[in-house]
């Protein structure tokens, strides 16, 4: 296996409320905001408050076969965790920050037991629970990088899932980014139940008739 990145998160974040008294504090992260197809995911993860060394690093910084096998671990040793998607309809409903919040609170509300305070990758709920939403917090927070772990894997799993259910469009290689095979596979297929019609790319494309040709990008 590949050696772990050398970016280390640590519990600086977590620490700041320890000290006020909340010890259990959620780490939450999202992925598949700027994909143009499937959900977008949102974990939210509580570890034990022990300011344990752990493997998880963002979810970014790791091989397919790393996230996997961390992900496992979170799952082991977390005291509370959650996962939920926000999909197309309410991305395109809410828009897609306001689906990310939505499914974050969904998940934040399944916690049990409950967080006494947050640290997120600079998404700004809005709750009345103590938050800190530094940027960069997968790679800085254990607790975050733990949520991105998450995220990320239940969320590959779902766009492999959606690949043999729509097949063609390559869900399961690029997970509904913009990749030239999935603007190819759109100029050829137009476009399906799980894309996000309110996203530029997708919504100039049925503006055009899903039998035009692809609107080309720079």
């Amino acid at each position: 296996m590949p050696p772990v990145p050398s970016v280390t998160p640590d519990w600086a974040y977590e620490r700041q409320h320890w000290r006020r008294g909340y010890f259990r504090v959620a780490g939450v992260d999202e992925a598949g905001r700027g994909a143009w197809a499937g959900p977008v995911t949102v974990a939210a993860v509580i570890l034990p408050g022990l300011a344990t060394e752990y493997p998880f690093r963002d979810s970014k910084q790791l091989t397919a076969a790393q996230r996997e096998e961390y992900a496992a671990e979170v799952r082991r040793v977390a005291l509370a965790y959650a996962v939920e998607h926000a999909w197309p309809d309410e991305i395109d409903r809410l828009n897609i920050l306001g689906a990310t919040h939505a499914a974050a609170l969904r998940a934040l509300e399944r916690l049990t037991p409950p967080p006494q305070a947050l640290v997120t990758d600079y998404l700004k709920l809005r709750t009345a629970l103590p938050l800190s939403a530094p940027p960069k917090a997968d790679a800085l927070s254990y607790s975050v990088a733990a949520a991105s772990l998450l995220a990320k894997t239940e969320r590959d799993a779902v766009m492999r899932e959606l690949d043999a259910q729509y097949p063609g469009y390559g869900f399961a290689a690029h997970k509904g980014y913009g990749a030239p095979a999935h603007r190819a596979a759109l100029e050829e297929l137009g476009v399906s139940a799980v894309h996000r019609r309110s996203f530029a790319p997708i919504r100039r494309l049925l503006e055009d008739g899903e039998g035009g040709l692809f609107p080309a990008w720079a």
